[in-house]
């Protein structure tokens, strides 16, 4: 036999022929066990699609900077849905878990909007406005920091001016936007604070 009469077939044709050929071995079993998937495909079509505008944004947890689409509701501008990001060149559409989990972070019931404090020696939380807890940190913030200032220390054998305290700290996650973690570091070294630590590492 010549090679005229081989009939050549190419990648594409081939993945075609054998996608169609399995295809059609799983739509035969399936309709051999008494299965329609008719009445799955017609039920797929009734999950509802959230739709909106997408909002290109970064996932707000860790330093790498995962892209994410958020679809906002645009009759109420609230956010309905975020997802991993497609385009972007740092995770191509893919989330670990807390990045997949984000919606809860900007959406969620159980999260409490009045500031809780429980005084000491009480098993008890109570409300507290806003404006009274924040008065109460930066007043015992101050007090802890001009009870424990360094204002000169010996450093190998030779008094320094170091302006710090050891007394205080700051541990800050990675769920805050940029903005607020400079600012943050402003404070804290404003203050004389050493012990700095971020989740992001900012």
């Amino acid at each position: 036999m010549s090679d005229n009469n081989v009939k050549t077939i190419s990648r594409r044709d081939f993945l075609k022929i054998g996608v169609g050929t399995a295809g059609g071995v799983v739509a035969a079993e399936l309709a051999g066990l008494g299965l329609d998937p008719g009445k799955v495909q017609a039920q797929a079509l009734t999950v509802p699609i959230k739709k909106g505008k997408e909002v290109a944004t970064v996932c707000p947890y860790c330093a790498v900077g995962c892209g994410q689409i958020a679809t906002v509701d645009t009759a109420s501008g609230k956010i309905i849905d975020i997802q991993g990001n497609p385009d972007s060149p740092v995770n191509q559409g893919t989330l670990c878990p807390k990045g997949a989990a984000t919606y809860q972070l900007a959406v969620n019931d159980l999260r409490w909007t009045k500031v809780k404090h429980r005084a000491p020696g009480s098993d008890q939380w109570e409300d507290m406005s806003l404006e009274v807890a924040m008065n109460r940190i930066a007043q015992l913030t101050q007090q802890t920091r001009d009870a424990n200032f360094n204002e000169f220390q010996d450093v190998g054998g030779a008094r320094k001016r170091v302006m710090n305290t050891y007394a205080l700290a700051s541990l800050g996650g990675a769920t805050m936007d940029n903005e607020w973690n400079y600012l943050q570091q402003k404070l804290m070294h404003a203050l004389g604070v050493v012990y700095l630590e971020n989740q992001a590492r900012i």
